[in-house]
């Protein structure tokens, strides 16, 4: 654990007002826990309060929470806030807003989200119908966004919108809105299968006016903001999936030793033992996908393909270890109270945020030129 700074303790203040904002399945004391480790200030600069570290480094520490911490939907909730609002915010933020936002984000007082999806349109960006009118010194801001992780406890929002719809790619921009802007209203949260200490919400926009100071990167440079932020969270948010792939790991491989029937554990009867060993497959497998793919984005080599497999094979993974322990726990493994049908639910969420499976597995066959036109 790392000393509170002059600087934190005077953002400290006020914390329990602060945490009366919160939704009531947030997880406000283990947020507070996060805090004090310091492990959001992971891959910020120091200058912000951060620790400095690497993309690589920061998944090697990530993947402790996963297997240290049971609470899935907290683990969501931290990549979320870190990757989301703090590195789009780091790499592509005017040092005026870094200044002002990213010591708030490093330490944890300021909860960031990010709004893309929309009801309609899903992983198509493109099919977005926000829209970021000028106006002087200001954007109006129009639309409604669906799916907002973190969103019904976010201070600031990144906000995906149109700026040029007849542009394509190059107009869409990125805007940051502090939650108490005016025109920016949060629906209540919504209940989901899984994830459920990450509270979800949608977010709507009634001609919100922002900053053009506010912009993040550039006019038209909202698809690179979020080609990089998507990158470090798939990478970030999967390696946490493998620390709790490796949880599961042990605990069948425990379970299967003590367990007995017909006389003997049940982890001599081959269907047993070739599931767990499908389950230790499926972690190295990631593992090796995630780090690899991390290694050549950072150094700076294109991953389009590499991050849609390993989005992938670390998915596929996560719902197959999740499954397999329950069936490795039989009835046990149905029970809530031993917290795998819990596992399994948020696994399943894994399948779809991120870009949805489908859409992965599109990326790689475009990258193979399949259905492009003679």
């Amino acid at each position: 654990m790392i000393a509170w700074s002059k600087d934190d303790e005077r953002l400290k203040e006020g914390i329990g007002l602060w945490f009366g904002k919160f939704a009531e399945d947030f997880p406000r004391e283990p947020w507070l826990a996060v805090m004090e480790s310091g492990l959001l200030r992971l891959p910020f600069d120091e200058k912000w309060g951060g620790l400095g570290q690497s993309l690589l480094t920061t998944m090697y520490v990530l993947e402790e929470p996963g297997r240290g911490c049971p609470n899935t939907g907290l683990n969501f909730g931290i990549t979320t806030h870190m990757v989301s609002t703090g590195v789009a915010l780091q790499r592509f933020g005017s040092t005026a807003l870094k200044d002002a936002y990213l010591p708030r984000v490093c330490a944890g007082t300021a909860i960031g989200a990010h709004a893309v999806t929309e009801p309609d349109s899903g992983s198509d960006m493109l099919g977005m119908r926000t829209t970021a009118t000028a106006d002087g010194d200001c954007y109006r801001l129009s639309g409604s966004k669906a799916f907002v992780g973190n969103g019904p406890v976010a201070d600031l929002v990144v906000v995906y919108a149109k700026t040029e719809p007849a542009a394509g790619p190059l107009g869409v921009t990125a805007f940051l809105v502090p939650r108490d802007t005016p025109g920016l209203t949060f629906g209540d949260p919504v209940e989901k299968m899984g994830l459920r200490s990450s509270p979800l919400c949608s977010l709507f926009l009634d001609d919100c006016r922002v900053p053009k100071t506010h912009i993040v990167g550039r006019v038209g440079a909202g698809f690179l903001v979020l080609d990089h932020v998507m990158t470090w969270e798939i990478l970030c948010r999967f390696i946490v999936s493998t620390g709790e792939m490796r949880r599961r790991l042990d605990r069948c491989v425990e379970y299967a030793g003590q367990r007995s029937a017909f006389g003997r554990p049940i982890g001599g009867f081959q269907a047993v033992a070739n599931r767990i060993v499908d389950m230790k497959i499926g972690l190295e497998t990631s593992g090796k996908w995630l780090y690899d793919t991390a290694e050549k984005f950072t150094a700076g080599r294109k991953v389009t393909a590499d991050l849609a497999t390993a989005k992938l094979v670390a998915g596929r993974a996560a719902l197959d270890s999740a499954l397999g322990a329950v069936q490795v726990f039989g009835g046990n493994g149905y029970l809530a109270e031993y917290g795998l049908e819990q596992e399994l639910r948020g696994a399943v969420a894994g399948t779809i945020y991120s870009g949805t499976t489908e859409t992965q597995y599109n990326r790689i066959a475009a990258t193979l030129g399949l259905g492009r036109a003679a």
